[in-house]
């Protein structure tokens, strides 16, 4: 970093937001301009995967680069052991400010006492922001304890007072921390609350295949969804806006990134705490200092591996502990050992397990063990099978097919694996009943592709 300022950087950071409402992977609706261009000037993390599909445990693992398992927040209600090293304790490390706005989800009490923010200088938020704020009446808590009510439609208030902490800090290096609730649900309207006139905009619009074919509450809420995406894509815009008109944008790292997807209510009785693509795979892009021309990166990246990544494109030494790999060797080209699967763990609605390749996903279930109250399992069952190759939205479960049980073998040896290294003991894996098919099976070849 010498001869210049060390650079900014921004997570821009929104919640429960399905990776397929971006136009690079297809959506019509033009809900993600602002994201979309960003991406390609930068780079674009096609295969984003959440190693935790729950608020609480996934904010637990960007924050300090750990497993839920390990931080022991592995449901939402636990909170962040005071003791845990975060992003911002590594950033003032290294002589940042740091800020942080928006919905926190590591604490047990509203307002979040200083010693239960992770360590951030400057505070802005809410521990449950779905409950302290709706969508125009967004109230936060500052440094003070003290409730700020900031005015306008929820993003744009958040966003005002991202554009204000960057003015007030441009001349010392930053790091900030904006946590979004758009486009989550309003937990006591059971609703998706756009700006005043999106919902018309979008309903009606064009409708995800797993969604058209299971249905859940798509068409209730599918609408005030794209809404607020567009929303949040707007005041992305805004942010990019500002940083330009400050002389900052090159020299500030940008991270857009989702805790988890939506499957609205498809996959289980609510819309997310499940290992499937639509509670997985999130919409993931940098921009600035290191990432500027990277193009697409189509090897599977978990949320685990975004905290090293920011530290290392600061020039910040990666802790051991951190339990995911930095992505800036494998934009270079410097890496041929990354993993060939992403690994995710809930132990919230279910305990289960699932690891993903760019072709196949591959999901176990603890049916004896209650979601919530247990982290993890000694015995599970295989729940799925899914070839995202001709089956990207995961209608057709393989688990039973002949034809396939040598890619239930290889995946579940992966499971495993990947299970020891996160530090979870060994379990069982009780085999799915065969069914015959008389079909070509496919060979060990294909199932390691």
């Amino acid at each position: 970093m010498a001869g210049r300022k060390r650079p900014n950087v921004i997570v821009f950071f929104s919640d429960q937001q399905r990776w397929d409402t971006s136009g690079l992977h297809g959506n019509p609706m033009d809900l993600t301009p602002n994201f979309d261009a960003m991406a390609r000037r930068g780079t674009h993390i096609a295969n984003s995967i959440t190693c935790q599909p729950v608020c609480g445990p996934a904010r637990s693992c960007l924050q300090t680069g750990l497993y839920a398992t390990t931080t022991g927040c592995f449901r939402n209600g636990i909170p962040l052991p005071q003791d845990s090293k975060t992003l911002a304790h590594y950033f003032k490390g290294a002589g940042y400010h740091t800020g942080y706005v928006g919905k926190w989800h590591l604490a047990d009490v509203e307002p979040v006492p200083e010693g239960k923010r992770g360590g951030y200088d400057y505070w802005l938020g809410s521990n449950l922001l779905e409950f302290t704020s709706d969508a125009y009446d967004l109230v936060m808590y500052d440094n003070d304890d003290q409730p700020q009510k900031l005015p306008g439609y929820r993003v744009d208030g958040q966003t005002d007072a991202m554009i204000r902490y960057i003015d007030d800090h441009q001349d010392e290096p930053f790091f900030l921390f904006s946590s979004f609730i758009e486009p989550h649900h309003q937990n006591h309207l059971d609703d998706y609350p756009p700006p005043d006139g999106y919902r018309e905009r979008y309903t009606g619009g064009w409708i995800p295949p797993d969604l058209a074919a299971l249905g859940g509450s798509t068409h209730q809420h599918l609408g005030g969804y794209y809404g607020m995406v567009k929303r949040l894509d707007e005041a992305l815009g805004r942010l990019l806006d500002a940083l330009k008109s400050l002389d900052l944008l090159d020299n500030t790292i940008i991270m857009f990134t989702s805790d988890h997807g939506c499957h609205f209510k498809t996959r289980n009785s609510e819309y997310k705490r499940s290992c499937h693509e639509s509670s997985v795979h999130v919409p993931t892009a940098f921009h600035g200092p290191g990432f500027t021309g990277g193009g697409q990166v189509a090897e599977m990246v978990s949320l685990i591996d975004l905290s090293p990544t920011l530290l290392d494109a600061a020039g910040i030494d990666v802790p051991e502990i951190m339990e995911g790999r930095s992505i800036l060797p494998l934009i270079q080209g410097e890496v041929d050992d990354w993993p060939e699967e992403a690994f995710i763990q809930v132990s919230e609605a279910q305990v289960g397990r699932a690891v993903r390749t760019t072709r196949w996903k591959y999901g176990v279930d603890a049916p004896e063990k209650h979601g919530g109250r247990d982290a993890g399992s000694d015995t599970y069952v295989e729940q799925y099978l899914y070839d995202l190759q001709v089956d990207p939205y995961e209608l057709t479960n393989l688990i039973n097919s002949e034809v396939h049980e040598i890619v239930r073998e290889v995946m579940r040896e992966r499971l495993l694996n990947r299970m020891r290294e996160a530090g979870e003991d060994e379990p069982v894996i009780v085999k799915a009943e065969t069914k015959l098919s008389g079909q070509r099976k496919v060979t060990e070849a294909e199932a390691r592709s």
